[in-house]
């Protein structure tokens, strides 16, 4: 009976996660309300317990009654979703299984970070250098060696360490790997207890082999589901150019994968932390170029901050039309009030008419202490998980963000759809 309740369960997850043959030239109209079908018939967004939980937490108040209002829907897939590396809260990033829990709590728009391998093809990995940390290769015997730094076990005090890169190994080698939950122990002597590193907020529930992805297998994927795309050109953690593979056309091969699939760019939101390649496509693809994000990492110091509030003009001034830093530099406490309001970025980025785009929520673990990096301007009135609703209803209805990239998008879908966004 469990073994047949886990089957059952699995399936309702992933259903419809065979990955589709493209059809037709992929140029689909897509807006409001679009319920990534298919074809055949209604889809059913379902959001789980977990948004619940989080209404069921936050102190009382009107927007706590707006959303309790809303615990029996309709919920719909909302392009104001961004599902963040698929819905990594409890399945491998970037893996089949994880877009297709996204797909399934209502994420309009799905994300695959691009990487590439040592024979320059594109698949979708968080990082260059991440495959010790989110896949199996480590215990690869085939593939382990070929890592750019091998396992080395902890030892008098000294981490663990190992750096596997998708460029250490060809694609066909990269479609052998499964993925598992991003995570390691620093502490580890072996390469089983390297492996175990899953932090405490998140699951091991799925990770029993995770479907990696190729670039191009992410786009009929998604175009078949008949929802949008947000790759992101991954900051290479090799020197460019890499065997003559340079920077520029790395970000040109990944906006030819759209055109050669007939995407129409208005589907498309690509990204990068390096300014560089956004004015690369505003020069070169303006079509895409129109609707590239410019994930602004300044903000991560005092000094970065201010520079970047101060250089928003110029930014759009050079035809960058959205901007993304994480979220905590979006908000702050007013002292006079004790009230969330927007930042002062925030207030210069509307000033300068740039588009707001941000991330990550649902990727804190516990609130009950404050948060963490992405709630640090503001932690002084956090104090249980319900009062991340308090920070998205300040980041949508005042700040005026347009999207938000989440690790579990079910609960960005339940707010999205008690608003009508």
């Amino acid at each position: 009976m469990h073994a047949l309740l886990a089957s059952c369960l699995f399936l309702t997850l992933v259903s419809g996660a065979m990955i589709p043959k493209r059809t037709g030239n992929g140029n689909r109209s897509h807006g409001k309300g679009n319920q990534g079908n298919q074809g055949n018939g209604s889809f059913n967004v379902q959001l789980g317990p977990r948004p619940y939980y989080l209404v069921d937490d936050m102190d009382e108040g009107p927007l706590k009654e707006k959303l309790q209002s809303c615990s029996e829907g309709p919920f719909k897939v909302s392009d104001f979703v961004f599902a963040h590396r698929g819905a990594p809260l409890q399945f491998p990033e970037h893996t089949l299984e994880s877009y297709s829990a996204a797909r399934r709590m209502g994420a309009g728009v799905i994300e695959c970070d691009v990487a590439f391998t040592n024979d320059k093809q594109l698949v979708c990995r968080h990082a260059q250098c991440d495959l010790h940390t989110t896949t199996d290769i480590l215990n690869r015997t085939d593939l382990a060696d070929k890592c750019t730094t091998p396992f080395t076990p902890a030892t008098n005090g000294t981490n663990a360490k190992a750096l596997c890169c998708a460029s250490d190994i060809t694609q066909a080698e990269f479609k052998t790997l499964c993925g598992k939950m991003d995570g390691f122990n620093p502490n580890a002597t072996t390469v089983a207890e390297y492996l175990d590193g899953t932090p405490y907020f998140r699951t091991d529930l799925y990770s029993t082999c995770g479907t990696v992805l190729t670039h191009n297998e992410y786009i009929d994927l998604v175009d078949g589901w008949n929802l949008k795309f947000t790759p992101e050109l991954k900051t290479p953690e090799v020197e460019m150019p890499f065997q003559g593979y340079t920077q520029q056309q790395y970000a040109q091969d990944m906006i030819d994968a759209y055109k050669n699939a007939g995407i129409d760019p208005s589907r498309v939101w690509a990204q990068s932390f390096l300014a560089d390649d956004i004015f690369y496509w505003i020069e070169n693809e303006p079509e895409f170029g129109a609707q590239a994000v410019y994930l602004d990492s300044r903000v991560d110091t005092v000094q970065g901050y201010t520079n970047a509030t101060t250089s928003l003009l110029d930014l759009a001034a050079r035809g960058v039309q959205i901007v993304a830093p994480a979220f905590f530099a979006l908000t702050k406490v007013d002292n006079a009030t004790g009230a969330i309001v927007p930042s002062e970025y925030a207030l210069a980025a509307k000033a300068a008419g740039l588009e707001i785009v941000t991330w990550s929520f649902e990727r804190s673990g516990w609130l009950k202490s404050g948060g963490d990096y992405y709630y640090q301007y503001v932690k002084s009135v956090i104090n249980n998980d319900g009062d991340m609703y308090n920070v998205l209803d300040v980041l949508v209805q005042q700040v005026g963000i347009t999207h938000f990239f989440s690790d579990w998008p079910a609960t960005l879908t339940y707010y999205a759809s008690c608003f009508g966004i």
